[in-house]
């Protein structure tokens, strides 16, 4: 059965619905207190039980008040590790995703047709659609040092069988948590206090031999001095095979016939009652193919064969459509024609998913120097390597050949002499000049000491929290099999000089020019070498973040309908990164030229000499101070009112870049006299600061090959994307 496009995510959105219903316990709930000795699920066999009350015996996510009792305003869903271990998902943040409000998450099928992006096998959430960069997630209520610029975290580096839960914040916390928790907060919740050993091994495949999984991990727990010196670590492997995204013509991506190169077609009428713009399957582009096509002029139409031999192009399935005398195709839609021999398609080649190797280790000291007060050291080790295919060939239409090459076939030579013009406008995919890879490796190391537990102050108990946390991420972004723009504009323009091909600049042919057959699969590895150099775009980034944070709860005054609880605490946090990358893509003036880059005069000083992949180089840094307050004040308590409580917060902060801001909130929940009933309610002032990328990354142009835009009815060959765009 052929599915097309809107079929396909429709059933995607099924699977993604049933996904829901398997994890019987994901229902929106409030935010409770909840008691940390008290797991959703407990370890093997070999596992011993554990009664001693934990250093923080209340968390709530939803809130800073940890008091017993307490229920926050905010809708809060929990996930127990039974509903982790029963989806039974190589990395947990597929299981957490099938959440409703974290539908457009960003996962491992993302990113796979860019060159620059560097978060290949990144999986980061998005609540309630507003963007990964507006949730805030956290690990055991704390920050995490970002896998890329953007301050992202990456979820699968998280010790998944140490999860105990993970609570969703659906709603914004910037009050209560600070930046970026304008979508909401994910949090995961570890077991501290895991005794036993358990592990995970599985694999598979899909039923199209591809995207291979295998997953091995294993946790272990113990205590020694009493169960006062706790111990517990978790490492874990997982690869990821990937799916290709096929080669030319209609069988694409493995076999999947859904698959059926659809693209957006433009229209281009207004006021006849129907859509302007239109989805249409088997699409090929009319400005390019797999081995050449000229574009127009009386030509127009002719393509090459693999062994370079011209032949009639078919437009479309309805035969060659009529050209116009202005050169227009007719029959078609601006820039695509719809069936044809597929020669000239959309989107083949582009990896439908990054293959991925995946290592990650997590440990964990605590010692309980009293009964519920505990110092403790965190370690987290992770890597993540990443290949992806981002098109097949490097498309470049709108060329212009000369009628004289040496490597054009004498009867298209002649051709051009009869018909009185000596060059001619041609497009390639440039299929003869392999795929382009994109490497991507990513380490992580972050460590955390901190003190956590309770004291009688002044008559009252407070529970305190404080943490020091230092990050470092480092990108490695590679990219194969890529070619200098300026030496592929000289290498395909050849002459015959004394019966010898040569590149028609003296310039280029003094700087080791070796020219290119365009026409077919003929270019030879000379010419390959020339202008696709084994030194390829690189792209070298370390981030590096330092958190501190100080938390106190209580409930120091009795009201008249219960106790008074207050929290408040202050947090401080310094983010910042470096960038360097290859002096073809960053400009010489930044990275001069020279070993595995030698200098070249027909390369650009400034930069953008790739086809796609022109990193640049930038830094950066940015500080963050901030204070909060939050109170609940208990207004009824009784069988014939109910219970309703008013919660508020308000946090101040206070950023190096950009000076003072507010967040506050204001919300209650009000328990009915009849059971089962609650009434809930909220409202909110979130923030979310300007990040690394943001603020000081400098432009980045990528080449999008195929990337057609309706609005102007034409292909977009770059994109010069700036901070400034962002910043939002």
């Amino acid at each position: 059965m052929l599915l097309n496009l809107l079929d396909c995510r429709r059933l995607l959105l099924q699977g993604a619905s049933l996904g829901v219903v398997a994890l019987a316990g994901l229902m929106p709930i409030a935010a409770q207190a909840q008691d940390a000795a008290n797991p959703s699920v407990a370890a093997d066999s070999a596992a011993e039980p554990d009664e001693r009350p934990s250093a923080a015996e209340i968390i709530v996510t939803g809130s800073r008040i940890n008091t017993s009792g307490f229920t926050a305003p905010t809708p809060t869903t929990v996930i127990g590790s039974e509903q982790i271990a029963a989806n039974a998902q190589p990395n947990i943040f597929t299981t957490i995703s099938q959440l409703p409000s974290l539908q457009g998450s960003s996962g491992t099928q993302v990113n796979t047709f860019s060159t620059s992006s560097g978060a290949q096998g990144l999986s980061s959430f998005s609540l309630r659609g507003v963007g990964t960069i507006r949730t805030l997630t956290l690990l055991d209520g704390q920050r995490v040092v970002g896998a890329n610029v953007t301050g992202v975290p990456d979820i699968s580096l998280f010790p998944q069988l140490l999860t105990q839960r993970v609570d969703v914040v659906n709603g914004g916390a910037s009050a209560s948590y600070g930046s970026d928790a304008v979508g909401g907060v994910v949090n995961f919740v570890t077991d501290t206090r895991f005794k036993g050993i358990k592990g995970n091994i599985q694999g598979g495949i899909t039923n199209y031999g591809d995207d291979e999984q295998a997953v091995a991990q294993l946790a272990f727990g113990t205590a020694f001095a009493e169960d006062r010196l706790r111990v517990i670590g978790n490492v874990e492997y997982s690869h990821e095979g990937g799916v290709g995204g096929g080669e030319w013509g209609i069988g694409l991506a493995n076999g999947r016939d859904w698959f059926k190169q659809t693209t957006l077609i433009n229209r281009g009428v207004l006021n006849d009652g129907s859509p302007q713009f239109l989805l249409r399957d088997f699409a090929q582009s009319t400005t390019f193919t797999k081995y050449g096509l000229i574009t127009a002029g009386p030509l127009q139409g002719i393509a090459f064969d693999a062994a370079g031999n011209p032949f009639q192009f078919q437009y479309g399935s309805n035969g060659v459509p009529d050209k116009n005398a202005a050169g227009t195709i007719t029959g078609c839609f601006p820039g695509f024609c719809l069936g044809g021999d597929l020669t000239g398609n959309v989107d083949a080649g582009r990896s439908l998913k990054s293959r991925i190797d995946r290592y990650n280790g997590y440990g964990r000291i605590g010692f309980e120097f009293t009964p519920g007060s505990e110092v403790y050291a965190t370690f987290n080790y992770g890597r993540v390597k990443t290949q992806n295919q981002p098109v097949n060939g490097q498309n470049r239409p709108g060329l212009t050949i000369q009628c004289s090459n040496p490597y054009l076939p004498a009867s298209i030579a002649t051709a051009c002499t009869n018909a009185g013009i000596t060059s001619f406008r041609f497009g390639t995919s440039n299929a003869s000049l392999g795929n382009t890879q994109v490497h991507t490796d990513r380490e992580q190391v972050r460590a955390v000491i901190g003190a956590k537990g309770a004291a009688e102050i002044g008559g009252t108990e407070w529970t305190y929290d404080t943490y020091y946390e230092h990050g470092v991420n480092n990108t490695r972004i590679d990219v194969d099999n890529i070619l200098l723009s300026n030496r592929f504009n000289n290498a395909m323009d050849a002459v015959l000089d004394n019966g010898v091909i040569v590149c028609r600049n003296p310039v280029a042919r003094a700087n080791g020019c070796v020219p290119l057959n365009i026409f077919g699969d003929k270019a030879s590895e000379a010419a390959r070498n020339y202008i696709m150099p084994e030194a390829g775009p690189y792209q070298r980034t370390r981030q590096t973040q330092d958190v501190a944070s100080i938390n106190f709860s209580g409930s120091p005054v009795e009201l008249w309908a219960g106790p008074l609880s207050v929290a408040f605490g202050g947090e401080w946090r310094r983010e910042h990164y470096r960038v360097t990358a290859d002096p073809y893509g960053a400009g010489f003036a930044n990275t001069p030229a020279g070993g595995d880059y030698p200098a070249d005069p027909l390369l650009i000083p400034g930069g953008n000499n790739w086809y796609a992949g022109n990193y640049k180089n930038g830094n950066g840094t940015y500080t963050v101070k901030e204070a909060y307050l939050e109170v609940d004040v208990p207004i009824l308590n009784s069988d014939s009112t109910g219970k309703l409580n008013v919660n508020a917060a308000g946090r101040v902060t206070d950023y190096s870049t950009s000076g003072t801001v507010w967040a506050w909130k204001v919300g209650g929940t009000w328990e009915l006299p009849v059971d089962g009933l609650r009434v809930r309610g909220v409202m909110s002032r979130d923030v979310r600061a300007p990040n690394l990328s943001e603020l000081f990354a400098a432009p980045v142009t990528t080449t999008l090959p195929n990337f057609f835009d309706p609005f102007t009815n034409s292909n977009v060959l770059a994109i010069q994307n700036t901070p400034s765009a962002t910043r939002r």
